[in-house]
């Protein structure tokens, strides 16, 4: 799992039952946008993130409308699984998740 990907699920963790909007989520990551939604794909193909369009008038809020992602059940117990598998790894090789030990 990449870097980015495990930033991704920690921003959707910190409040598993929070919806995110695709810039909200980019954000909190650091990351661009052009590496958040590609996540968010994945994520959402692999069934561990659920997606729907706000329900808003473009024109008359003057922005485009918010596409919101939350976890699913499944997919938060995947996601806490994946990452502390990961953090293991990091272990096995002598690093920690901020870098070299």
């Amino acid at each position: 799992m990449t870097v980015q990907t495990q930033a991704v699920l920690h921003a959707l963790l910190a409040d598993p039952h929070a919806e995110l909007y695709g810039l909200e989520i980019a954000d909190r990551t650091g990351l661009l946008p052009g590496s958040t939604y590609p996540i968010l794909v994945r994520l959402k193909q692999a069934g561990w993130v659920k997606d729907r369009w706000e329900l808003v008038d473009p024109h008359a809020e003057r922005r485009p409308r918010r596409r919101y992602y939350q976890l699913t059940e499944d997919g938060a117990v995947a996601a806490r699984t994946a990452l502390r598998t990961a953090r293991v790894g990091l272990r096995n090789w002598g690093l920690s998740a901020g870098g070299a030990t």
